[in-house]
């Protein structure tokens, strides 16, 4: 099958809501292996929508259109959709009376029957979390099309007990993605790297940029989930050959705080943050994770030197001697921070993020992280050089280096390039 999903609303084209349902969909369509042609937004517009649709028509099996099957003025979706689809509406008894009975001792407006207005001869999806409900049936042209309520309170639910279901006997194959997750690479280094690869058909090969970091993913289309995962794994094998091992942090795993937290919980150990230009950021990544609490004892945000020396106990003549800025000062903060807390790991993070504050021997993003155990410290530089970032991305990239510098110690990895000691 070859899909479309059709968005609708003014709203979304204003950029006043987010369209979160398009994503939802594609990955239920992805799963059952599906193929995607295109999305679309189109607004509440009669002219507009029918000609959308018309065209979606023509060149899809299937259409997928969220949104405008309410009971106000502007829901045309369900109008406009089924007579470009060729199929007349037609009262449908029994969602009728659900909406009844949801408005049981209230004041039932007569527009709100229209929500049970639905195409002749068409599988009706129940709407458990509103009153509208959704709806499948083949238009004119052959394509399949359904109609799905646009908030994402009800989307979500009826793809789950209803669209999926359905379109799973209709599909005759899954489509299985595993992402490899890389840190310490740059995705057009890794793209060179793996340049052949991402020319297969099956299993397909891309690379694709976050935040400071960036991830490969493997996708097969095949019979079924076992077979698929079969045509991934060589592919998955020599991606990680070539990459290297070291720099790909987890697969299917969507960060490094909650790749460490998982870490830290097989391994029974516990973590401590000192930090200064990232301002807790980094510890709220790591107990934004479900089970932080068992593996997390303490974070601190040291911001002032009086306060570096009270809390951390940092030397008054390393402060003054080489600065807040200076691996000197982030080695004695994830020091002083593992041994308040009691921990296993203590990391020390001091900076200058940005936007001012920097100076020629210490630019804006020049970063020191420190990580401290039992047997040894180790402090990373890291700077983002000529280059201009924001204070978001300082922050952010100096918390994944701290990240990435537990991961390592506890897979016994190399030490990453910037280590200063």
């Amino acid at each position: 099958m070859s899909a479309e999903i059709l968005s609708v609303g003014t709203e979304l084209l204003l950029g006043r809501v987010v369209n979160t349902d398009t994503t939802a969909i594609a990955r239920v369509l992805s799963v059952l292996g599906i193929d995607m042609l295109r999305t679309e937004v189109v607004g509440d517009n009669d002219a507009r929508l029918f000609e959308t649709v018309r065209a979606a028509l023509e060149r899809s099996t299937l259409l997928i259109t969220t949104g405008g099957l309410g009971p106000t003025g502007d829901d045309i979706t369900k109008e406009t959709v089924a007579r470009a689809a060729g199929v007349p509406l037609e009262m449908h008894e029994p969602s009728l009376r659900t909406i009844e009975a949801h408005f049981k001792g209230r004041v039932m407006d007569e527009n709100q029957k229209k929500q049970a207005m639905l195409p002749r001869g068409c599988t009706v999806f129940a709407n458990h979390h509103g009153t509208a409900p959704g709806c499948a049936f083949t238009a004119d042209t052959g394509c399949e099309v359904i109609m799905l309520p646009g908030p994402p309170s009800e989307l979500v639910p009826m793809l789950e007990e209803s669209v999926r279901p359905y379109l799973a006997g209709k599909s005759g194959a899954v489509i299985v993605t595993h992402d490899m997750h890389v840190y310490g690479q740059g995705e057009g280094h890794v793209a060179a790297l793996i340049d052949d690869l991402m020319n297969g058909a099956n299993p397909t090969v891309a690379t694709y940029a976050k935040d400071g970091e960036m991830f490969v993913r493997v996708a097969a289309k095949a019979v079924d989930e076992k077979t698929a995962d079969a045509l991934c794994a060589p592919v998955m094998e020599e991606v990680r050959r070539r990459v290297g091992s070291e720099y790909i942090y987890a697969v299917d795993i969507e960060t490094l705080e909650e790749t460490v937290v998982r870490k830290l919980l097989a391994r029974g150990m516990t973590i401590a943050t000192a930090e200064s230009c990232t301002g807790g950021l980094l510890a709220k990544r790591i107990t934004d994770v479900a089970g932080a609490s068992d593996v997390f004892e303490m974070g601190a945000v040291t911001y002032a030197n009086r306060i570096k020396e009270q809390v951390l106990g940092v030397s008054a003549q390393t402060l003054e001697q080489y600065g807040a800025v200076s691996p000197q000062t982030a080695r004695e903060m994830a020091e002083g921070i593992r041994k308040a807390a009691g921990s296993d790991i203590g990391i020390g993070i001091t900076g200058i993020a940005g936007p001012g504050g920097g100076s020629a021997e210490k630019p804006v993003g020049l970063v020191y992280i420190a990580m401290s155990t039992a047997e040894k410290t180790v402090v990373c530089r890291k700077s983002t050089g000529s280059r201009v970032r924001s204070r978001e991305w300082n922050r952010h990239t100096a918390a994944s280096c701290a990240l990435d510098l537990v991961r390592r110690e506890l897979d016994g990895l190399p030490l990453p390039e910037g280590v200063v000691n």
